[in-house]
């Protein structure tokens, strides 16, 4: 079966800087619904449109095609005191943008009185290099597509 608009496709991934150094590959099989629905990256649903099981490709992406460009208007100091406890470096909390949309943010670190806050994504900023191999590709359910995304296995669970 071929990839097409509302398939569920199972797929192994390798992300990468473009560089070559590995970011992250999936143990377990990804699978997401396909055409459209925001469950992967555009250029990544492109890229397998029409394709079969068995197909692999290697993808370099520019950040505005990936994880997006750093906006540095995303990144906070605020003083400890208004900083709640228990979060720590590492952990996320949810605050506003400059326009008061509520937004998560990353703990990047606590510096004497100051908490040092990100709320771009990890990867925003950087080229990377997808490797892709099509496990599987089968139709969704008309459940699956009115949740607009896959159910079971790898996939999401209510």
């Amino acid at each position: 079966m071929k990839i097409t608009k509302d398939t569920a496709v199972t797929l192994r991934y390798k992300v990468a800087e473009a560089n070559g150094k590995l970011i992250e590959e999936s143990r377990e099989p990804m699978v997401y619904l396909h055409g459209g629905y925001e469950n992967t990256l555009p250029k990544i649903e492109q890229a397998l449109d029409g394709r079969e099981p068995g197909y692999e490709t290697t993808l370099q992406l520019q950040p505005a095609d990936a994880f997006g460009v750093r906006d540095e208007s995303l990144v906070r100091v605020i003083p400890k005191g208004e900083f709640p406890p228990g979060v720590k470096v590492g952990g996320q909390l949810e605050g506003r943008t400059d326009d008061g949309t509520p937004h998560v943010f990353h703990v990047m670190k606590i510096k004497g009185t100051e908490v040092h806050l990100d709320g771009n994504h990890p990867l925003a900023g950087k080229e990377l290099k997808f490797t892709i191999k099509v496990v599987s590709v089968r139709a969704a359910s008309a459940e699956e597509i009115a949740h607009r995304h896959v159910h079971g296995e790898h996939g999401h669970h209510h």
